[in-house]
């Protein structure tokens, strides 16, 4: 079988759609360019997908510089390189055949380029970036139901899965927002399919590393901004940053996409919502707790499986140019949904938000809210006839893994006045080092028992971060092997506290959700906290000792623990 020649791009054609479609706005254009025209393959900034004619792109992160790679893709065949330092402070000899094109920012330049590449399918999909510390992937999952509910063609892109119609498939291991030209290419297969919405969960990294600045977004919404990355943002001050960008990019009206109103939506009752409310945009709308807010709640019932609301909207919604609209009346609809928790009400009010904003029908929002029973690893229920609940959430964030428990609290006072919370978390390493101790010190005080253990320990070492937690355990009145222990193997700490587990508690593994892999050293070691904990469960239930799943940190039943 004869293999097709791959399709080429010529670079001055993707130079030149890049210009008309920032022609007459404040988006940049492109860099100078003054060389010869060159065809090109593919983008991509990895050597080892460098071919015949590909563009490699040295790219510049906090950790990592593609450029001592040049000489790797010039190998490799690459046709054009785009770096951001000169070839001769390199000492970089380039072959005729090779052109060296230096811009202020490669990551900056990748993204437009791959936007012209896929001919820039955001022009023609009304997008939704979801944004925000907890929530992204519920939120964004909330709101393609209430969208498909009401009969727009949606697709998803999000941590958990792409959907594209009919399809539907996983991204790769640790990733939320893709780089720029996987981004573009599912636009791409988006417009292709016929849809006419995309809902595009976006991260702070994927912001500030530019994989989606020449999306086209209509709505920008924010779930909450806590504490979370900021070993990469610096401070909270440049984490708000990282994702306000979001909110700058629905700040003036698309010439592709006139009758679109861009629209911010913002969580009044969150710290962000003083700084983001300042970014003048076409229109706000604002959800939060309070009779203020634009979508509010009133009638909160949470039970076992289901929490019950009206949804409250005053309108006309939000305000535009900076003015609030008149007048404010408000209308009710009554709503419920599977997912249980105050902080899921939020989620909830954010997608009604957007849903809203969108004219999605009263009847649209009831439907897709009770369409959405389980978003994989959010507060996922595991059942398999043991007498105490346990349940697998990604909570991974200081605000998440206490607004996990408080949702703990509210499903056992549904059921009993004597349940206990028993919690199974970890702290990553190569991350933010500060929230391992706020978790910790969450749990000791929440919680009533705390069982610490490995998440993606990575290149750091496992004990030194576990006794960091456990200082924080202490440091909250936090007695070890009496109300918390340190148990190294994730898939040991979880039958753990299964063993510890009275008929009226709830076991609450945090931290990996979804996720199907964990991290030590370097490798990615198949994991999924959702299977482990059933294999956990039926050991316990047949009364056998823990298998091995495969970890480094296993060991024999006896040497467990950390004394």
């Amino acid at each position: 079988m004869v293999q097709s020649e791959p399709e080429k791009r010529s670079l001055k054609t993707l130079l030149a759609a890049w210009e008309t479609a920032v022609s007459g706005t404040n988006l940049p254009h492109p860099p100078a360019y003054d060389g010869p025209d060159v065809l090109i393959t593919h983008l991509t900034e990895k050597t080892n997908e460098v071919t015949p004619g590909a563009c490699f792109v040295a790219r510049v992160r906090a950790t990592s510089d593609g450029h001592p790679y040049i000489p790797q893709a010039i190998a490799n065949g690459a046709s054009l390189i785009l770096a951001q330092r000169p070839a001769k402070e390199l000492d970089i000899t380039l072959p005729s055949n090779v052109v060296y094109w230096q811009v202020p920012d490669t990551a900056e330049t990748l993204a437009w380029l791959a936007a012209a590449w896929e001919g820039f399918p955001s022009h023609q999909l009304t997008v939704i970036g979801v944004t925000g510390t907890d929530g992204k992937t519920t939120t964004a999952n909330l709101i393609h139901a209430i969208l498909t509910a009401a009969g727009f063609k949606t697709g998803l892109l999000s941590t958990l899965r792409a959907v594209i119609g009919d399809e539907e498939e996983p991204l790769e291991l640790h990733v939320t927002t893709p780089e720029a030209p996987v981004v573009q290419r599912y636009l791409r297969r988006m417009v292709d399919a016929g849809l006419t919405h995309c809902v595009l969960e976006t991260t702070s990294h994927g912001l500030a590393q530019h994989r989606v600045t020449a999306v086209d977004f209509d709505v920008a919404v924010v779930t909450n901004i806590t504490h979370e990355h900021l070993d990469y943002h610096g401070d909270y001050d440049g984490y708000l940053a990282a994702k306000a960008r979001l909110f700058h990019m629905v700040s003036n009206p698309s010439p592709f996409k006139p009758d679109n109103v861009k629209t911010a939506v913002l969580n009044q009752d969150d710290r962000s919502f003083a700084t983001l409310a300042q970014i003048p945009t076409p229109r706000q709308i604002t959800y939060g707790w309070q009779p203020t807010a634009d979508v509010h709640p009133t009638e909160v019932i949470y039970d076992r499986t289901r929490t019950w609301l009206t949804l409250n909207f005053n309108h006309p919604l939000g305000c535009q140019n900076g003015r609030r609209l008149k007048p404010r009346m408000t209308f009710s609809v009554p709503a419920f949904t599977y997912l249980p928790g105050e902080f899921n009400v939020y989620n909830v009010l954010a997608a009604t938000a957007v849903a809203r904003a969108l004219n999605a029908p009263p009847e649209a929002i009831q439907t897709g809210l009770r369409n959405v029973v389980i978003v994989g690893g959010r507060m996922e229920q595991i059942d398999l006839g043991q007498p105490f609940l346990t349940i697998v959430d990604f909570a991974h964030t200081p605000n998440a893994l206490e607004k996990a428990i408080q949702a703990g609290r509210h499903l056992l006072a549904s059921r009993t006045e004597n349940g206990r919370i028993i919690t199974v978390f970890g702290s990553a390493g190569k991350r933010d080092i500060q929230k391992r101790r706020l978790m910790a010190e969450i749990s000791a005080r929440d919680a009533d028992i705390t069982i610490l253990t490995a998440e993606d320990p990575r290149t750091e070492s496992l004990a030194d971060i576990l006794e960091m937690m456990a200082e924080g355990c202490r440091s909250q009145g936090g007695i070890e092997h009496k109300t918390f222990w340190r148990v190294p193997d994730r898939g040991q700490a979880i039958y753990f506290a299964l063993t510890l587990a009275q008929p009226d508690d709830l076991v609450l593994i945090c931290g990996k959700g979804h996720e199907q892999s964990m991290c030590f050293g370097t490798t990615e070691y198949p994991w999924d906290d959702r299977e482990a904990t059933r294999t956990a469960l039926k050991a316990f239930l047949a009364g056998e000792p823990m298998p091995d799943l495969g970890l480094p940190t296993y060991r024999p039943e006896g040497d467990v623990y950390i004394s």
